[in-house]
């Protein structure tokens, strides 16, 4: 059989590897892929990203199912034109990814369905908003309503920052359409960890946990990013809090989806923040796989992920269980010069040839790339392509040992400027330090 895994990242570079492990499938297209997937066995790129022209190249092929990776083509309703031509696809339809889409629309679904997250207000009039502040205590944290690309997302220490940030998005429109409407609420204390489940609609079946970090420098400094590096699973979730994640979080959101007349199917991200008295609220929803948090995930994963997805699709997931590795996953993203403003491409990534052949001897690591592409003399040489270039993930016994796997691996690849952070897991590992 053939899969079809929509978008270019890192994220679809991990599905789309793990997915080609199936003996059951004989090839895994990606559109549009990067220079990493490019190089995969049993992987080829596709370079079609209108939704049209994927549903005429998913009819021709005779693909399967479709996989949809990142939110802008789930947004632009791809479930819903694959469902309409017949064609079976993973992925939360236009209406469910609503609770990406827009924060308005999440935190108002969250207070239907009693569902705990920070107390917050909305705002479409800048004058109204700065009155807003001008009532609050800071820190206050400033969200732009649609997507943003990881970027919408501004917290303000300071009553003069939270003011710049409503200027920014609803005075300046500097995120265009995204920032036509916002929302302001309370800054939570805490750690924030990840919780992605898949599901069919009906059945949920929770993925391992994992933690993000996504501050550009060392110890949460610097601007918000997509993501900077990740580990799996977090010691801030225990069995306790994971029960009560899916009692008061996960399953509110399916069940009362169902109820609004919305089948909610697919992979549902949960941003979350534990705080002090080891309660989890939600700071957001994605309606996919986290990036970077997939890498590690599909590192640690030992079932067959075609499988799980098989049995979403048919809406028999309560038919299959997951095993884990018991290890640790850690990846730590490189990213371009300039990053998140202004990234750099066309820089030449060096040391990669000499990784990919020992990746392929071994599972204790796998280079995962995202803003990638085949150019420079002859177009042999991997050039940088986006802010996120690649994402180097391993296993290790604890979080520590991944940890220093990691930055090995790292010294051996190279392109001017790049920027890394030398901390990825740091509080996973104080944890399991003091504990």
């Amino acid at each position: 059989m053939k899969l079809l895994v929509i978008g270019g990242g890192g994220r679809e570079h991990a599905l789309a590897w793990k997915l080609s492990q199936s003996p059951r499938i004989h090839k895994v297209y990606v559109a549009p892929g990067n220079a990493g997937t490019a190089l995969e066995h049993g992987i080829e790129n596709i370079s079609l990203t209108e939704i049209p022209e994927l549903i005429e190249f998913a009819k021709k092929e005779e693909i399967f199912i479709t996989i949809v990776g990142p939110e802008i083509p789930l947004a632009a309703g791809i479930v819903d034109a694959f469902q309409a031509a017949n064609l079976k696809i993973f992925g939360p339809t236009q209406q469910a990814a609503q609770l990406e889409t827009s924060k308005v629309f999440a935190k108002e679904f969250m207070q239907r369905h009693n569902i705990p997250t920070a107390t917050y207000k909305s705002f479409t009039d800048p004058v109204l908003a700065h009155q807003y502040i001008d009532q609050s205590v800071t820190p206050l944290v400033i969200k732009a309503d649609g997507l943003a690309a990881g970027k919408g997302v501004i917290v303000a220490q300071t009553n003069e920052q939270a003011h710049s940030a409503v200027n920014n998005i609803l005075v300046d429109k500097n995120y265009g359409n995204a920032g036509s409407e916002i929302i302001i609420e309370e800054f939570l204390r805490g750690i924030e960890v990840s919780f992605i489940v898949m599901t069919d609609g009906q059945h949920i079946l929770p993925l391992a946990t994992s933690q993000d970090h996504k501050r550009l420098q060392d110890g949460e400094l610097g601007p918000n990013t997509g993501g900077m590096g990740a580990y799996s699973p977090t010691p801030f979730i225990s069995p306790g809090l994971h029960a009560k994640i899916m009692h008061d979080i996960v399953t509110p959101v399916i069940t009362g989806m169902k109820k609004e007349g919305i089948n909610y199917r697919g992979f549902l991200y949960a941003g979350l923040m534990v705080t002090a008295k080891n309660e989890a609220k939600v700071l957001e929803f994605n309606c996919r796989l986290g990036d970077p948090e997939t890498q590690p995930i599909m590192l640690r994963l030992k079932s067959d992920l075609f499988t799980l997805i098989e049995h979403a699709v048919n809406g028999s997931l309560n038919e299959v269980d997951i095993e884990w590795d018991r290890r640790a996953a850690l990846c730590v993203v490189m990213a371009a010069h300039g990053y998140p403003e202004n990234p750099r491409k066309n820089d030449v990534i060096q040391g990669l040839s000499d990784l990919i052949d020992e990746q392929n001897d071994t599972d204790n690591f796998h280079i995962f790339h995202s803003g990638t592409l085949a150019g420079g003399k002859n177009g042999e040489e991997i050039l940088t392509a986006g802010g996120r270039v690649l994402c180097v993930t391993t296993l290790g016994e604890n979080v520590k040992i991944a940890q220093q796997h990691v930055y090995k691996l790292i010294e051996k690849i190279h392109f001017n400027g790049y920027q890394i952070r030398r901390d990825i897991g740091y509080q996973g590992i104080n944890y399991q330090r003091k504990n």
